[in-house]
């Protein structure tokens, strides 16, 4: 064999090894650690615990680190410090943080719920309920400033009913303490998002007679959102991200309540398997998860009606100015 050849067939073989050793390891890619934030435990978010579940994060290269922060201005105040890289929040703090001129705004990027959560619990059934009925009433809504309170403030005017004359409005009791305030005795109407609702249900303390989610119409009602410094350093996560929440979007399209809430329950160890699967029957009958991560500006120009009756919007800040949805529409494309 010549020397020519020689070299040749060293070069070869280097060449394979080479590329033997990057197919054992070199090739993969390093898992990258996200921290998220949710603003509260809720069947309400399901999507999210089934992409957890289900390893839709982790098939995207993703190691989602998960803590419950109670409250808005609480989970915002951790995504602004650093504490955590993405929040599960309600599109409007993105808004209030906005009107306040932030340098580095919080940007939505991928829609989860598309509906208000709650409905109207009466403490006996109605089955002809006419929202007329609640004038003359004690209601118990929701804390002032938050979605809930909105949304429902919305409905109510929506409905004829003026909430300073036609009934005694009660909304100053911690989101915490609503449901055991109805429970012993205060207000003749509650708004309580599930499972609460059908947990009272099963206690025989009243009845679901309406939805504030369908009344209020679709809006951009709980998004996951950063940092816009976040996602011009980390773009490919963030579009991994989104990929995972999609998967888990269209996974839970396709189940059924008892698949979804097989794959969700180990979240809510102290909940009832039953409670889970009626919490989330509900949500699905009135399209409460959406159904792919991008928020249309339909929805969004909804949020600001919510908002603006509710005197909680100093402009109509343009969906252009803190919506991202290059992200979500590439995670819908398959691309």
């Amino acid at each position: 064999m010549g020397r020519t050849t020689r070299s040749a067939a060293l070069l070869l073989v280097i060449g394979l090894a080479v590329s033997l050793l990057a197919g054992c390891g070199g090739g993969k890619s390093e898992t990258v650690k996200v921290k998220v934030g949710e603003v509260t435990r809720s069947v309400f978010y399901a999507p999210e615990y089934v992409a957890l579940s289900q390893g839709f994060f982790k098939e995207e290269g993703l190691d989602v680190e998960l803590q419950t922060i109670p409250g808005g201005d609480k989970t915002m105040t951790a995504l602004l410090s650093g504490a955590i890289d993405v929040a599960l929040v309600g599109s409007e703090t993105s808004i209030y943080v906005y009107q306040q001129g932030s340098d580095d705004p919080v940007i939505n990027f991928a829609q989860l719920t598309q509906r208000d959560g709650t409905f109207l619990f009466a403490r006996q059934d109605h089955p002809n309920f006419d929202w007329s009925e609640l004038k003359g009433s004690t209601f118990l809504g929701q804390r002032k400033g938050g979605m809930p309170q909105m949304a429902g403030a919305f409905t109510l005017k929506k409905k004829g009913i003026d909430t300073s004359a036609d009934l005694k409005l009660i909304q100053n009791i911690d989101f915490a303490n609503i449901a055991s305030a109805f429970a012993s005795g205060t207000g003749d109407y509650v708004q309580l998002f599930e499972p609460q609702a059908s947990i009272f249900e099963r206690e025989g303390r009243g009845k679901v007679i309406a939805s504030f989610g369908v009344e209020s119409g679709y809006l951009p009602y709980t998004v996951f959102m950063a940092k816009s410094s976040f996602i011009g350093k980390n773009s490919d996560t963030v579009q991994k991200f989104t990929n995972a929440l999609q998967k888990a979007q269209l996974w839970v399209k396709q189940h059924s309540p008892e698949e979804i809430a097989g794959a969700v329950v180990p979240y809510f160890e102290n909940t009832d398997r039953d409670i889970v699967v009626s919490a989330i029957k509900r949500y699905k009958e009135q399209d409460t998860y959406a159904l792919n991560p991008v928020i249309d500006d339909k929805e969004w120009n909804n949020l600001l009606d919510v908002m603006e009756n509710a005197g909680e919007l100093k402009e109509r800040v343009p969906a252009s100015k803190i919506v991202n949805n290059t992200f979500a529409e590439k995670a819908g494309s398959g691309e």
